[in-house]
């Protein structure tokens, strides 16, 4: 039986107390799931130094991600991101440790066809088209692949509908919107069927729209396929969308955790030169007028409903 109270001031404690424990309860059977099942990539003790570099861009980095898992990792410029996530799929070989994809250990022998298994969103749109129309472009991949025609058609036309931009698949990619472009990238992969997908600063050169198109074609891919997501990223909006946030700084990570826990240490995050969600922004300019706010990390949505439920109680 569910009592509803008719004194309303007990409702901001009751949402409280069914949001703090609902968010452990899942993370808890999260965490634990992940232990049941092998990692879909491992890093171990990985090290990798640019050549006229005084320092390494990795230092003994060890990680675990596994299948359907969004991993988002942030950290300011130089700090091993990109480098991290190009060693996953052999663009960059570590100068020690060790890289295994879906219990494979990364070898010159099978780069290619682990490959297959992790696709890569880069930074800037304009320099990831080939074709000379959207469906060229989405299917210039799955030709080195050598796939039919016939099985390349359809892939294609599934891919584009997927990201919603079936209505411009023989549009030329130069008349596209930057959120458009980066849709038709993200097209180009998933047309592969790759089990993991990587976005390089993927949304950092659109504008607002444009990285809320690309953040939800993401996450309906990821509810309907499974799909394994890797971020790298200055947005912190972007990053809490993860299951997981790891903070890199000068080649390792020095922070790992559910967002909530991440962004909670917001000073600190700010000391490193990282920005914070609009909520934590929010929550401190209240502080400074002498309002006393929740010390917790809130969503979007958690803030919204923390100003009506506070206001009701003045």
């Amino acid at each position: 039986m569910v009592i509803i109270h008719k004194n309303v001031s007990l409702y901001p404690q009751v949402v409280e107390f069914r949001k703090k424990h609902f968010l452990k309860i899942k993370m808890t059977l999260f965490k634990e799931g992940s232990k049941m099942k092998n990692p879909l990539i491992e890093l171990n003790n990985i090290s990798f130094q640019y050549y006229g570099q005084e320092h390494k861009a990795l230092n003994d980095v060890s990680l675990k991600i596994y299948q359907g898992e969004w991993v988002a990792l942030i950290g300011h410029n130089g700090s091993g991101k990109s480098t991290l996530a190009k060693t996953i799929n052999g663009l960059i070989t570590p100068e020690s440790g060790e890289i295994k994809v879906n219990g494979e250990i990364l070898t010159e022998e099978n780069i290619w066809d682990i490959r297959k298994m992790v696709g890569m969103v880069f930074q800037n749109p304009d320099n990831q088209f080939v074709g000379s129309t959207v469906e060229d472009d989405v299917a210039f991949g799955l030709e080195n692949q050598g796939v039919p025609r016939d099985e390349m058609i359809v892939r294609v036309n599934n891919a584009l509908e997927r990201v919603r931009m079936s209505d411009f698949k023989i549009k030329e990619p130069a008349r596209l919107s930057g959120g458009q472009k980066q849709r038709v990238a993200i097209a180009g992969v998933i047309a592969l069927a790759p089990d993991v997908i990587i976005l390089d600063e993927a949304t950092s050169m659109l504008d607002p729209q444009g990285r809320q198109d690309v953040i939800e074609t993401i996450r309906a891919l990821k509810e309907e396929t499974n799909l394994t997501v890797i971020s790298i990223t200055h947005d912190i909006d972007e990053a809490a969308y993860a299951n997981r946030v790891l903070v890199m700084q000068k080649g390792q990570i020095i922070h790992e955790g559910i967002p909530k826990e991440i962004f909670s240490h917001g000073e600190a995050l700010i000391g490193m030169g990282l920005d914070v969600p609009f909520p934590e922004k929010l929550k401190a300019s209240l502080r400074k007028k002498g309002i006393e706010v929740p010390k917790e990390y809130l969503t979007r949505e958690g803030m919204v409903e923390w100003l009506w439920t506070y206001g009701l109680r003045k």
